[in-house]
């Protein structure tokens, strides 16, 4: 693989630490800026609001330009947002802050899959895109579990300083190794939006929304609910998390496999077994062994729902696959920040933290009613067709 993958990897690597690394901060930040932990919850929401309107803008202002320079001025956006985190002096100031570097995600991820694409044969392109994101799952198994140990020893301002840093090394390396080509995004823009005409392209993104909305009602306040709820140290913390993102690691390539195997029967399968887990969770989470198998399952269940619908939305918008799959990322982004709201509401009406998985079990099942529905009617033209042979 051509080395110009390995400054997308890191890019995709420092974008993911900065998005999770805030769940593992929550009582840290709570504390420091004298807010509760369903308001800190909200920092999280903002980020992912960031994403999804952030994403499509973004597309829309850099379709135009060379794709190196605008990869460069979407790494600015993140490093300009990561240094106002760590200066913000308000809780108010620190929700800009998140929301201004949530707007170089989207967008990022989708100009950067196309420029991984281009950088090998047509035969090796899904391998390239796998690669970069890769640095997005490590980002999980590395950059959250040290950001939020840096966090816990040294304050939670210390965490965005070193990830801005890591902003810094990924747009060099941009600058250095991304060849420095003249082609730009789409030219068509109108033949994109056309897209979203398309019922099956509105039911994929809902499935989106609902697949991941619930793994954030928990994943939001994890770290409330391992210290509180399963009397884990600060630091046993991070051990969870670490292990929590070696089963994203897992669950992502499970996720691809399946995919490519049969994707709405898989979907719904780990839709299922999303359900299934966070219902023991429940009930484990008072364990601290069963809380450690449980989240390491979980973990593998999150992600591997993330190829099959990353998959389903771009097979659906296959005439016009950019802006569907850049709405994607936000449609993610959208469960997430529905996910800490719906969480953040169900504690501020007084509920343990403790209830809050059976609340993403409730989600993981509307999202499996909705994957159901799609399924149903990508069968009924064969019907048809079927009983029009018939006649």
């Amino acid at each position: 693989m051509p080395i110009p993958l390995i400054a997308l990897a890191i890019s995709a690597f420092a974008i993911g630490t900065t998005e999770f690394v805030i769940m593992g901060l929550l009582p840290n930040v709570a504390r420091d800026l004298a807010v509760s932990i369903p308001s800190a919850g909200l920092l999280v929401t903002g980020y992912a609001l960031g994403v999804a309107v952030g994403a499509p803008l973004l597309a829309v202002l850099t379709s135009r330009m060379p794709r190196k320079l605008a990869l460069q001025l979407l790494m600015a956006v993140f490093i300009v947002g990561n240094v106002l985190c760590a200066v913000a002096p308000s809780y108010g100031l620190l929700m800009v802050a998140r929301v201004v570097t949530s707007f170089a995600h989207g967008s990022f991820f989708g100009i950067g899959a196309v420029v991984a694409a281009s950088l090998v044969p047509s035969e090796k392109r899904a391998s390239a895109i796998a690669l970069m994101f890769t640095g997005l799952t490590l980002a999980n198994v590395l950059g959250v579990p040290f950001g939020t140990f840096i966090g816990q020893e040294f304050g939670w301002r210390a965490t965005f300083w070193i990830v801005a840093a890591l902003g810094v090394l990924s747009a060099l390396g941009v600058t250095a190794l991304v060849p420095n080509r003249h082609d730009a995004g789409p030219s068509n823009l109108g033949h994109e939006v056309r897209v979203l005409k398309e019922p099956q392209v509105w039911l994929a993104l809902a499935m989106t929304v609902l697949g991941f909305g619930g793994v954030f009602v928990v994943f939001t306040y994890i770290a409330p609910i391992l210290e509180q709820v399963g009397g884990f140290s600060p630091r046993g913390v991070t051990f969870v998390l670490v292990l929590f993102g070696i089963g994203l690691t897992v669950g992502n390539t499970i996720g691809g496999k399946l995919a490519d195997r049969a994707l709405m029967p898989s979907l719904m399968g780990i839709l299922i077994a999303l359900a299934l887990i966070m219902a023991v969770f429940a009930t484990t989470s008072h364990s601290q062994t069963g809380t450690i198998v449980t989240i390491f399952i979980w973990g593998i269940a999150a992600f591997a729902t993330v190829p099959p619908l990353q998959t389903r939305v771009v097979e659906k918008a296959k005439h016009a696959p950019n802006l569907a799959s850049t709405l994607n990322i936000g449609a993610f982004n959208v469960g997430n920040a529905g996910g800490a709201w719906l969480g953040g509401v169900v504690l501020e009406h007084g509920h343990a933290l403790d209830s809050l998985p059976w609340v993403a079990a409730a989600v993981a099942v509307l999202a499996l009613a909705v994957t159901w529905y799609a399924g149903r009617l990508d069968a009924r033209p064969s019907v048809v067709r079927r009983n029009a042979v018939d006649a």
